[in-house]
Order: structure tokens, then C-alpha cells, then sequence
């Protein structure tokens, strides 16, 4: 089994440590004030790498919590992907220059692949491209406006681009706490050689096993939100089966 990554996320709005429900901004739940007291908690909680998402920069089209992500990578020594508001290769350039691991190219992705594929090739191994999907078809502009495009159409334009990771969510499952949509995930997985990530629905332990199943061996990991942060995801029993299966395989 290739190294399984859980992703604990961090979403910002207003410079707050929030979670939504189906991407709906007017459907958020403030769960810590201080971003980067998350983050440290995380790491505490011995977690590997941050999944950071400005949720505002992601409808402005331009960073907004750029304040919170740079507590965030100031407190933390773990390596950080952040996505959002991140649309031309000066953004990219700033976020990596400022320490951030790897960003993530969503709406861009759709509307300019050769962005993506600019970035790739400058930053080898440092971008990723997050596709959010509601009913199949690619949302765009923070999941406001959902386009015509199915994932897996956009993931094989990235086949050839040294893209580092898919990020595939499924909106209608995102901050709900319904389980990962590991068939959707799978199938995107098994169509392309890019390493693809799970994001969406994120519940319990369940979760955990299943991508630690058999059938999810080309996952390259799962980002986890709501689950963690009310108390229905132990991090400790989940790092712990995580851990299990690297040394087993």
C-alpha cells in the first residue's frame, strides 16, 4: 500500500475556523476562533499534513484569510495545502514563497488548464487540483456556479502535467457526515495516474477502513472536517489504523 495520507481540515471564513454544509456559505458552523490554534491542535493530536482552504478567496477569486493562513504556517511545522482564491501563477508563487507545501488549483482549472499546467511545470510536485463535483459536473467560483464538465473530463487534461494530487469532493455529501462517496473516488482514481484524495462526508472510523481497503489502494488519502472537529472521529484510533496498515504493508 502506497503511504495514505488524512488530511484534518482547516476551512476560513472571515478569518474563522469554520465548517460548511454542501459548500453553502450562509450554512456555516464556527468551531475555533483561532485558526492556528486548530492547526496546533492538530499537529498535537500527531497528524501529518494540513488541508487549508480559504473559503472566502475561493469566491473573491483572490486570497482573503491571507492573515490566518500565515499564523497557521508560522505555528505549525507540518506541511500545509492550501486552496482558494489561488487563480494566476503570481498567487501560486507568493503562497509557495511564503511556505505553503503545495496549492491547489480549483475554479482555475476548469476555466485556465494552462495555468495548471504552467504552475506544474515551475513548482513540480507542489500543485494539485481540486475538482468539486455535484452530480458528477465540475462547480467552480467556491461551488456557487457548477459547470458542464465532468471530473474525470478536467483530471485527464492534468494527465501528463506533473500534477501532485486530485482533490475529488462530492458537494452533496461535504460537511454532512454521510461517508465518503469512495465509488465516485475509486472510479476517478482507476481512470487516471494521478494520485487522487478523497473530500466529502468524512464520518467516522468506517471511513478509515474503508480507505484502508483493498479496493481503495490507489487513494493517495482522505481529508477529514466535521467529523474531527464534533467528536465523531477519534484521531487517535484513526492515526493508529492508518499507521497499522503502512508498517503491515
Amino acid at each position: 500500500m502506497e503511504t495514505v495520507i488524512l488530511f484534518p481540515a482547516i476551512d476560513l471564513k472571515n478569518g474563522q475556523c469554520v465548517r460548511l454544509e454542501q459548500g453553502d456559505m450562509a450554512r456555516a458552523t464556527v468551531f475555533n476562533l483561532d485558526p492556528a490554534e486548530q492547526a496546533r491542535s492538530f499537529a498535537a493530536q500527531g497528524f501529518e499534513y494540513l488541508h487549508v482552504v480559504d473559503l472566502d478567496g475561493a469566491f473573491a477569486g483572490k486570497p482573503v484569510n491571507a492573515d490566518a493562513v500565515e499564523r497557521v504556517l508560522k505555528t505549525v511545522a507540518l506541511p500545509v495545502q492550501l486552496g482558494g482564491g489561488i487563480r494566476n501563477l503570481k498567487t501560486v508563487e507568493a503562497w509557495l514563497g511564503k511556505g505553503v507545501a503545495r496549492v491547489i488549483i480549483g475554479t482555475a482549472a476548469v476555466r485556465d488548464p494552462v495555468l495548471v499546467k504552467e504552475a506544474a511545470r515551475a513548482f513540480p510536485g507542489r500543485v494539485a487540483v481540486g475538482l468539486d463535483a455535484r452530480d458528477g459536473k465540475v462547480a467552480v467560483d467556491g461551488w456557487a456556479e457548477t459547470s458542464e464538465v465532468s471530473a474525470l473530463d478536467i483530471a485527464r487534461r492534468f494527465e501528463d502535467a506533473g500534477i501532485a494530487a486530485i482533490i475529488f469532493t462530492d458537494i452533496a455529501r461535504d460537511g454532512l457526515l454521510k461517508g465518503l462517496n469512495l465509488d465516485a473516488t475509486i472510479a476517478l482514481a482507476d481512470s487516471i495516474s494521478i494520485p487522487v484524495i478523497a473530500s466529502g462526508g468524512f464520518a467516522s472510523i468506517v471511513d478509515v477502513k474503508a480507505l484502508l481497503a483493498p479496493r481503495a489502494k490507489k487513494l493517495a488519502g482522505a481529508i477529514a472536517g466535521r467529523a474531527l472537529y464534533d467528536g465523531r472521529l477519534d484521531p487517535v484510533e484513526a492515526l493508529k489504523l492508518i499507521h497499522a496498515a503502512r508498517a503491515a504493508a
